[in-house]
């Protein structure tokens, strides 16, 4: 806040690129990032903005989160994303029956057991 105010009359995106909150891009375009400077500010007037939920999966290394939703492509396949597959511990080779439903398909996981031939009735 200080610092601000010794600004003066600099406009908020020279403010922000004056405070530091700016990256060069490798074309040499001075980028501000003026979204985490208004957070700073507001942080240093004691209010604490949440991260979006982007921010936080970013953070994590985790890339986005799964909206749980799939398409049927061109070909007629549909493709289940690795976030799906290692929510539900998905090894390569599993093997499931599609059951169809109103508005929407069940996939059940059939056992090692019964894909070789051995299920107990």
């Amino acid at each position: 806040m200080q610092r601000l105010s010794e600004l003066g009359s600099a406009s908020r995106k020279e403010a922000a690129k004056l405070c530091g909150y700016y990256r060069v891009t490798k074309s040499g375009e001075v980028r501000v990032n003026l979204g985490k400077f208004y957070e700073a500010v507001l942080a240093a007037g004691g209010l604490e903005v949440q991260s979006s939920e982007k921010e936080v999966n970013a953070q994590s290394g985790r890339g986005r989160s799964p909206s749980y939703r799939v398409k049927v492509h061109q070909n007629g396949q549909i493709v289940i994303g690795a976030a799906y597959t290692k929510a539900m511990n998905l090894k390569p080779g599993d093997t499931f029956k599609i059951k169809q439903g109103y508005k929407h398909i069940h996939l059940y996981l059939i056992d090692s057991d019964e894909r070789n031939g051995t299920a107990a009735e």
